[in-house]
């Protein structure tokens, strides 16, 4: 009972409390703007900045190793099969070195009485000019009645650079061969020495020049002349000039265009008889490619053999692998080999002077390959299909019975054919100790020419 009484007071004192709430705020003044007046103290505060850590770990330590690729060229020789041009280059000398005169002489005695000297001797700076003066002499003395013969020979050699891009190169020299034609059926025939003599003479000279560096435009030029002056001891004479004039123009990196100009004039003068000519000039077209694997040339030579014309084909290549220890080789050419006096003298000394000349169509077709095993061994195979027009061959001459056949006639085989196997083994240690050993196999076919004694025909 006393606990409701409590609860009813509060319930009391809570109504007056409301009733006094609501008088108070029905008395409030509202004249004035409603709103909310925020009263607060505010002081602004800057964010503390990021710091870069300058205490980082080192980086870790590489520990490996670089691996560094040594690539050694192959020591050995490698010889082409296919001879080529020559074309002169000029030799960048460092002029920070100095250029030593180098000379040489050989000396030594054979069986048959054979003595060899051989001499070299160079003058010059190196730079600028230079003169080399070589010499030699050998010879035989058999044991057969004037089985004999004795060769000497000298030439002077020079060069000459004239501004900074052209150099010129001059030679000059002789050759002078002495024999005896031995051998005659039935040898109780005689007969003057000066009837057996063989003896030709000939004096050479050569002017050439190039340039240096390719000019502006890519181009590198060669010209040159030879001339030969031959005769014998019964005063029958030979000359022979060759007018060549090569041109080259670099296209790029990789091709290259070649155009030759050739003219070779020979004139036979025989003693108390009519002169002989003996005219022949070619062009030679070629487009060159060349890349660290592959060396091309594809082109044509077109040829006048005496107003004859002929066209031959002129396609070379060489396919290397990347490390240059195998190549491949493989070709198709042609060209035209010159029949003089002075050739036949030096494939046979023992000819009679010849009436008339042919010279020789030759076209060559091989393939072959050369590499190296190791740093020592090398090795080279080829093999060839030629054939051959107007081919001169030698026959005892007959005709005067007297005589005792101890001469020659030349006569031309129309066509030959030549099957060619070759091979070729060395051993080498760089450029100071070298054994090389070959074998050459020549199988002719096709000659229609019946040749005995006494007689040839066709």
């Amino acid at each position: 009972m006393r606990q409701m009484k409590i609860y009813s007071l509060k319930a009391l004192l809570l109504g007056f409390g409301i009733l006094s709430f609501g008088i108070s705020y029905s008395q409030k003044d509202t004249t004035k703007k409603g709103g909310i007046e925020i009263i607060s103290s505010f002081k602004p505060v800057l964010r503390e900045a990021a710091k870069i850590n300058f205490d980082a770990s080192p980086a870790p330590v590489d520990t490996t190793k670089v691996k560094q690729i040594y690539d050694i060229p192959n020591q050995n020789l490698l010889f082409a099969f296919q001879p080529g041009s020559l074309k002169p280059l000029a030799l960048d000398i460092d002029t920070g070195g100095r250029f030593n005169n180098s000379s040489y002489v050989k000396a030594g005695f054979g069986s048959l009485r054979t003595p060899f000297v051989q001499a070299g001797i160079s003058f010059g700076d190196g730079k600028t000019a230079g003169l080399n003066l070589y010499a030699k002499h050998v010879g035989s003395d058999g044991k057969r009645d004037y089985q004999k013969f004795t060769s000497t020979e000298a030439r002077l050699a020079g060069y000459f650079k004239s501004g900074n891009n052209l150099q010129w190169d001059a030679s000059v020299g002789m050759k002078l061969n002495k024999s005896y034609r031995y051998g005659y059926q039935p040898e109780t025939l005689s007969f003057p020495d000066d009837s057996l003599k063989a003896n030709y003479q000939v004096i050479s000279g050569r002017l050439a020049m190039h340039n240096i560096n390719k000019t502006s435009f890519g181009l590198t030029y060669w010209p040159e002349v030879k001339i030969d002056v031959f005769s014998d001891n019964l005063k029958n004479n030979e000359s022979n000039t060759v007018l060549n004039l090569p041109v080259q123009k670099t296209i790029g990196k990789v091709f290259a265009v070649n155009l030759g100009v050739t003219f070779d004039l020979t004139r036979l003068s025989p003693k108390n008889k009519s002169a002989l000519n003996n005219t022949m000039y070619y062009l030679s077209p070629s487009i060159l490619f060349k890349t660290p694997n592959i060396n091309a040339q594809v082109g044509i030579r077109p040829s006048w053999d005496n107003k004859t014309f002929k066209m031959f084909p002129n396609i070379l290549a060489d396919i290397s692998t990347s490390d240059k220890r195998f190549t491949f080789q493989a070709g198709w050419t042609g060209y035209i080999r010159k029949t003089t006096f002075m050739y036949l003298a030096s494939q046979n000394p023992y000819i009679r002077l010849p009436e008339s000349f042919d010279n020789t169509w030759i076209e060559e077709r091989f393939a072959g390959f050369k590499g190296a095993v190791g740093n020592h061994f090398s090795y080279a195979a080829k093999v060839g299909f030629n054939k051959l027009n107007n081919q001169p061959l030698f026959i005892n001459d007959y005709t005067t019975p007297l005589d005792g056949a101890k001469t020659f006639k030349v006569v031309n085989e129309s066509e030959m054919n030549v099957v060619n196997f070759g091979g070729e083994l060395g051993y080498s240690v760089q450029e100071k100790f070298s054994v090389i050993s070959g074998v050459q196999f020549n199988q002719y076919s096709g000659l229609k020419i019946t040749i005995a004694p006494g007689a040839y025909s066709a």
